[in-house]
């Protein structure tokens, strides 16, 4: 019986890539995947999805609106297994029409994502998969003190932790860090020290 699958971590664990090679996984099976990513995400080429490590495929851009549940019914090929990258960018709507596609056609739907922002804060189509996904995996990487990363930590261009601002803001590894929640709340804390004097 297909589920939908809800897989997260912080920016830089690997997620991307792990959708990347599941899709591969499954093509190599001889199976057709729908691979998706919402189009808010632009870093990369339109209609491509590229992981960290070089990984890379032709990706269906999903716009903001979109139902994804009446696409599916559009698709000309048989499709057996659909993965989303970018899932905490998905509408709360899009996630329950997702889900729909699983109990209706018995399709698994698996989805790769960030689950809190950079205010420790959730995404709306992470929370709505917090909520109903079958199975909930955390993909891990580790913060620069050795402990499990939970946060993804903004940064302005001076290098300081951003704490306010727009939830969605596209970017890499010049944008963003991941650390551990102590390891944010100390440097929070040495930067209010900084700024005080």
């Amino acid at each position: 019986m297909a589920k939908l699958y809800f897989k997260y971590g912080v920016m830089g664990s690997s997620k991307t890539a792990q959708a990347l090679i599941t899709k591969f996984n499954y093509e190599e099976r001889g199976m057709s995947v729908w691979l998706i990513k919402p189009i808010i995400d632009n870093r990369d080429k339109e209609g491509m999805l590229r992981s960290r490590i070089g990984l890379e495929a032709r990706a269906y851009e999903l716009s903001t609106d979109e139902d994804v549940y009446k696409s599916f019914l559009e698709l000309k090929n048989k499709v057996d297994v659909i993965i989303v990258d970018e899932c905490q960018f998905l509408t709360e709507a899009q996630v329950d029409q997702l889900s729909m596609i699983v109990i209706e056609y018995d399709i698994p739907v698996l989805c790769f994502g960030l689950r809190i922002d950079f205010r420790t804060k959730m995404f709306p189509g992470s929370k709505r998969l917090m909520e109903i996904a079958d199975s909930i995996t955390e993909i891990k990487t580790i913060c620069s003190c050795g402990k499990k990363a939970t946060v993804n930590v903004r940064k302005g261009e001076d290098g300081k932790i951003i704490t306010e601002g727009e939830q969605i803001l596209i970017g890499g590894n010049d944008t963003y860090t991941s650390m551990c929640y102590q390891c944010f709340i100390e440097a929070l804390k040495k930067q209010s020290h900084q700024e005080s004097k």
